[in-house]
């Protein structure tokens, strides 16, 4: 007898029907499963079978073939199992008939018949409603990232006897109950403040547009100056999820194992700060299984790349496409998928290896020939997607001791929040939701300058040398310094304070 049993796949975030084909027939005792299947799924055999047996059901002696279809299509993971046993189930008439017409299903096996929680439940479930399906049985592990999918019916189940019972009318199964998303808990304080970093009002000045705009920022100074307290305390000015992005970065997290069960969906931007003896697959994404890298978990979040010139080039060098495109393309021999990459840079750096180069205070030991292999880490093309590079000098003794209270970072957020709602309301149902995003036909409607501005970028593009790109992203900073002080239009001083940004190129790279 021949059993269809349905359930769904990933290539990426994007999931795609499976249909699970269980045949059983006559003959010599055996099990034999296909349809380009991985090394997991070929070892399901043992799982499948011992799970029939210690659930107190038969597994039949007989030739029993599964077929995953669609056959040009690599299927990796577990989460194949559950479906496989029942409809092992079904072919041997244990189950009645259509009983399992009406569902997607998902899980994977232990020996003991117990139900495991798997990866990407979350993008599948997206995919399968928007392809009409309405009902799904995953494992209890899973349901609270299930949660938050409107219009379906999620039945989750601890057990293969369990998910038996439940389709066979014997139990009744609740769907889970919908989760709507918290705000209040997406407002979680940061245990770092601004208010703990004594001076540096220059470099606070620029992350502040920063985290208002969606812009890449290069930290150079000396060691000790603060460029890492910094960078620690950024996310405590970044604006909110919104739900819709929260579902994004949920289902990168979800695909990549690292999403938290209890939680079930993600409330806070992310923060990924690899080592620099990270690798080009570990950064970007990709190997074997065609995983999302730290660029994509970074997705709506931060990326901080801690002494930026220690990463190797090559890594870096990956940087530039995912930077410009807010994408990664993965291309594998046997795969290729897009992974979502829009994240903000924040990185850091020594002006030369021993971190003294240009100080006031100490001095630098360092060669020429070192200083110029030190900065040539950094590519051109790799430098020109930073929209800004300021300079963090070493902070005084005064500074440090000093009574005087620092703003914190709920003051310089409020502003930020109220220069996102005017982006968000510019580009509303244009999918982007930052200044730093926009194309250049949204540069050419929303950064239109004065006649005396006009002439002030003229004169920097010139003398800076400045490129296509450059010019682009001294134009977009400027929109969200206006944006910071609620003019609608670009001023002079905006202008003057965004082209501010891009001097260090001259000072250390001309």
């Amino acid at each position: 007898m021949l059993s269809i049993v349905k359930s769904y796949g990933l290539t990426g975030i994007c999931g795609y029907l499976i249909k699970c084909e269980v045949d059983i027939s006559s003959g010599l005792p055996g099990y034999d499963i296909v349809g380009l299947v991985g090394t997991s799924m070929k070892e399901s055999k043992e799982r499948v079978k011992s799970a029939i047996k210690n659930s107190a059901l038969k597994y039949p002696i007989v030739k029993v073939t599964v077929n995953l279809a669609p056959a040009d299509t690599k299927k990796e993971g577990p989460l194949y199992d559950l479906p496989v046993a029942l409809g092992i189930l079904y072919a041997s008439e244990q189950l009645p008939e259509k009983c399992l017409d009406d569902y997607i299903i998902l899980g994977e096996l232990g020996l003991d018949g117990s139900v495991r929680k798997i990866n990407g439940v979350l993008p599948i479930l997206i995919s399968a409603r928007q392809e009409g399906y309405k009902k799904v049985i995953i494992p209890k592990g899973n349901c609270n990232e299930a949660s938050y999918i409107e219009g379906m019916e999620i039945y989750g189940v601890s057990s293969l006897k369990e998910a038996v019972e439940f389709v066979s009318g014997n139990i009744e199964i609740k769907p889970t109950e919908h989760s709507d998303y918290d705000a209040i808990r997406a407002k979680k304080k940061s245990s770092y403040d601004f208010k703990y970093v004594r001076g540096q009002a220059n470099a606070k000045r620029a992350l502040e547009i920063a985290a208002a705009g969606g812009h890449n920022v290069l930290m150079i100074g000396p060691p000790g100056s603060g460029k890492t307290m910094l960078a620690k305390c950024f996310p405590s000015i970044l604006p909110e999820l919104t739900f819709e992005e929260s579902l994004e970065v949920t289902k990168i997290h979800s695909v990549a194992g690292v999403l938290d069960s209890k939680e079930g969906i993600v409330y806070n931007r992310p923060i990924r700060s690899p080592h620099h003896t990270t690798t080009m697959l570990a950064l970007t994404g990709g190997g074997h299984k065609a995983k999302p890298g730290e660029i994509s978990l970074a997705h709506t979040g931060v990326l901080f790349l801690d002494e930026m010139p220690e990463y190797n080039r090559n890594t870096l060098e990956a940087l530039r496409q995912p930077l410009e495109d807010g994408v990664i393309r993965v291309a594998r021999v046997e795969n290729s998928i897009e992974y979502p990459a829009n994240f903000t840079l924040i990185a850091s750096m020594n002006p030369c290896p021993c971190g003294h180069y240009g100080s006031k205070e100490k001095e630098c030991k360092c060669t020429p020939a070192s200083i110029h292999k030190y900065l040539n880490k950094l590519s051109g093309p790799l430098m020109d997607r930073i929209d800004m590079h300021i300079e963090v000098d070493s902070v005084t003794y005064d500074e440090l001791n000093s009574s005087e209270l620092e703003e914190d970072s709920a003051s310089i957020k409020s502003r930020v929040d109220k220069a996102r709602e005017i982006q968000l309301s510019r580009y509303e149902s244009t999918g982007i939701y930052s200044n730093a995003k926009m194309n250049d036909i949204q540069i050419k409607k929303y950064c239109k300058i004065s006649y005396e501005s006009d002439k002030m970028l003229r004169y920097a593009f010139e003398k800076m040398n400045l490129s296509a790109r450059g010019y682009n992203r001294i134009l977009k900073v400027a929109r969200t310094i206006a944006d910071l002080e609620g003019s609608a239009d670009i001023l002079d001083d905006h202008i003057i304070e965004a082209i501010s940004y891009r001097s260090l190129d001259g000072k250390y790279w001309g």
